[in-house]
């Protein structure tokens, strides 16, 4: 969705001296400006995280061991404070990733989880290895419903987003990643009840407890407005003045807290879907949320999940919301990152962050 402008370093086969992957094929960053990809600049991040934004940071409900977080995706100067205070929520060592697919239709890709190959991932503190349930999980799921593509996760940005601090918090984390490509909202269920199966006996076989030991992570930016810079796109639907921001604010805020917070439900995933997706053809926006499909996917393949764990009801509590241009941008440039895209009121980007302990 988001217009960048980077700089792609394809996926290696990398010798034991690197990482400690002996012939292994390493998924690189795509996003090397608006993403740290060395360790100084998360340590450098995070400080300046407690220097400029420490009372949002201390203010952020605090959950570790929590099953489930809704994390944003965009430069680390403009969503600052929201990365560290949602992921360091997650306590599990193993983390099923839920991306964005921005580049699906390119390859066209749709109504399919999209799996990788990659043995690891790069992490600025070291390769961070897939988890051998990624192939598990694949092999269960029934035909049509899954794919492998790397070319896809080269090009996809969201998910390496949030690698850094999953890291930072956890030094020993597996990962499992998956994008979730367009879907129809009713084959949306059938693949999720589909996918909640394979994971419930992948966590049975390996005596896994969901939250101690695995934990899910979906990512999405919530509204991408404005009239410039999108690709030839108008999303300004109310306007690019103050009073047209404040109505898109208010929006974003209505859809985060009626659908992502309190008791989670089928009809809260179905009413965030009718948000976000149009009614009249699944494969368009309706608001300009990226996450229209990880978001909703994940959300109901949690409830699966929690019916066959027996667990307690999952309940969305607000990390934050903030924008693009609610606030200054954290200093970044002197650490060697930068800004992917602009900020103001003719092009910004909303940020919402939810945790289900």
């Amino acid at each position: 969705m988001k217009t960048r402008l980077l700089l792609v370093l394809l996926p290696m086969t990398l010798a034991c001296c690197t990482g400690g992957v002996r012939n292994g094929l390493v998924r690189m960053p795509v996003d090397t400006v608006g993403f740290a990809t060395k360790q100084y600049q998360v340590d450098s991040f995070l400080s300046r995280v407690s220097t400029y934004q420490g009372e949002m940071l201390t203010k952020a409900p605090y959950l570790p061991g929590s099953r489930l977080v809704v994390c944003p995706h965009d430069d680390y100067a403009y969503v600052g404070w929201l990365y560290p205070a949602t992921l360091r929520n997650i306590s599990a060592s193993t983390i099923i990733l839920f991306g964005v697919a921005h580049k699906a239709q390119q390859f066209g890709i749709e109504d399919v989880l999209v799996f990788d190959s990659f043995t690891h991932w790069y992490g600025p503190n070291g390769n961070i290895p897939v988890s051998d349930l990624r192939d598990q999980i694949y092999n269960e799921m029934p035909q049509g419903m899954a794919i492998r593509h790397d070319s896809l996760h080269r090009v996809e940005h969201s998910l390496e987003s949030m690698l850094p601090f999953l890291q930072h918090f956890n030094s020993n984390i597996q990962i499992v990643p998956i994008l979730v490509p367009c879907m129809s909202l009713e084959w949306m269920k059938v693949v999720a009840k589909a996918l909640a199966v394979a994971l419930q006996k992948s966590f049975q076989e390996h005596n896994l407890s969901w939250g101690d030991d695995v934990a899910l992570v979906v990512t999405t930016d919530a509204v991408h407005y404005g009239n410039e810079d999108w690709g030839g796109k108008n999303y300004a639907p109310f306007g690019v003045d103050s009073a047209g921001y404040r109505k898109a604010v208010d929006l974003d805020l209505k859809i985060l807290n009626t659908t992502l917070t309190g008791t989670l439900s089928q009809s809260k995933v179905q009413n965030f879907f009718r948000y976000t997706v149009d009614s009249h053809n699944h494969r368009e926006y309706n608001w300009t949320w990226c996450g229209r499909y990880s978001i909703p996917f994940t959300l109901l393949t949690a409830l699966e999940l929690n019916m066959l764990t027996q667990g307690s009801d999952l309940t969305g509590l607000p990390i934050g919301y903030a924008t693009s241009i609610d606030h200054q941008p954290l200093p970044v440039s002197d650490l060697g990152m930068g800004k992917t895209a602009p900020a103001n009121l003719k092009h910004w980007v909303g940020y919402a962050a939810v945790v289900y302990p």
